[in-house]
């Protein structure tokens, strides 16, 4: 294994460390596609882009990983999530 491998091995291990956790998001019958994708804006800091495929794999699919990290800093961000109306968990 070249140094570059090993280094980018140790990489991956602490990556899968510290991005433990994830906000899912559920579909349900009650918001609107403009109030999910204008969340995702505001609270996980997307772009219009990734609002609008988060919201359509919500829909489709039923659920959707609209956020990854640590635990500290997606807790509030669900909570927020939570408290607009939206079906949300955290992972």
């Amino acid at each position: 294994m070249s140094t570059k491998e090993k280094i980018q091995e140790e990489v991956d291990v602490l990556e899968k460390e510290i991005f433990q956790h994830e906000i899912v998001l559920h579909n349900d019958d009650v918001n609107t596609f403009d109030h999910v994708i204008n969340s995702l804006m505001d609270v996980c800091e997307h772009t219009l882009e990734q609002a609008e495929q988060c919201a359509m794999l919500v829909h489709y699919k039923g659920k959707c990983s609209v956020k990854s990290g640590e635990f500290k800093d997606l807790e509030p961000r669900c909570s927020k999530l939570l408290q607009l109306g939206l079906s949300a968990e955290l992972i």
